[in-house]
């Protein structure tokens, strides 16, 4: 099997380093590249064309909302995985809009994050 392509896209470096760490433990996943804010994570998406995209909700630049936007616009085949640590209704509405594929909550990432990507990766 292929490997999951994934581009983290979170502005705190530990955070991002810390799910690195997480999905190198899964053969299915390759990590292509890392985006610190909005506007990076969307010029990293159109040269990278990951599978997946994980997107912090909140990023400096452009928010992850609007920079999943903008990748869907571009690249309807790369799948975005909201994080976040709000557990809100109107975020996850917001990132459904959006064109967001899923959804997870920080506090939930490691019990969901890879069954979640797998899952996105597959549609």
């Amino acid at each position: 099997m292929a490997s999951i392509r994934v581009l983290i896209a979170d502005d705190h470096r530990l955070f991002a380093e810390a799910l690195e760490v997480i999905l190198a433990g899964d053969e299915r996943i390759a990590v292509v590249g890392h985006a610190s804010d909005g506007g990076e994570a969307v010029r990293l998406a159109n040269d990278l064309h990951p599978d997946v995209v994980l997107m912090d909700i909140s990023m400096p630049v452009m928010d992850g909302i609007e920079a999943a936007q903008a990748i869907r616009k571009t690249d309807g085949d790369t799948c975005i995985l909201m994080l976040t640590g709000s557990n809100s209704r109107t975020d996850v509405d917001r990132a459904r809009q959006a064109g967001a594929a899923g959804y997870v909550t920080k506090d939930r990432i490691a019990s969901e994050l890879i069954d979640a990507i797998v899952e996105i990766a597959a549609r």
